[in-house]
C-alpha cells in the first residue's frame, strides 16, 4: 500500500474551512482569504466581473453570519491585487495582497 504524502500546508480548522466554503459560495467571489486570530476573524474577497464591492461584502457577511460566536469580532474587506498594491503610493511591494476596508 502506498504511503500517504504529507501535505505542504497544515489542515485548516473546521470553522475557517467552512467560512471559506461559504464565502466561495457567494456569486461574484473569485478569490478569498480568511485570517484567524484569538477572538477575531478577518475575511478578504476579490470580486469578479461587474460585481459591486459593497454589495459583495454584504452578501459575504450574510453568508458567514451563522458561524459567528458571542464576543467574536469579524472584519470584511476587499483584497487588492499585487499590481494594484504596487501602483498605490502607500502599498508595500512585498505583499501579495492586502485587505482594503470600504468602511
Amino acid at each position: 500500500m502506498p504511503k500517504k504524502l504529507a501535505s505542504a500546508a497544515p489542515e485548516l480548522p473546521p470553522k475557517i474551512r467552512r467560512a471559506l466554503e461559504l464565502v466561495y459560495g457567494v456569486e461574484g467571489v473569485v478569490a478569498a482569504q480568511v485570517w484567524h486570530l484569538p477572538g477575531r476573524i478577518a475575511v478578504g474577497v476579490r470580486a469578479g466581473g461587474a460585481t459591486l464591492s459593497s454589495s459583495l461584502l454584504w452578501q459575504v457577511e450574510s453568508a458567514v453570519a451563522g458561524l459567528r460566536e458571542p464576543g467574536e469580532t469579524w472584519d470584511f474587506g476587499i483584497l487588492e491585487s499585487v499590481l494594484e498594491a504596487v501602483n498605490s503610493e502607500s502599498a508595500p511591494a512585498d505583499k501579495a495582497a492586502r485587505l482594503i476596508s470600504p468602511r
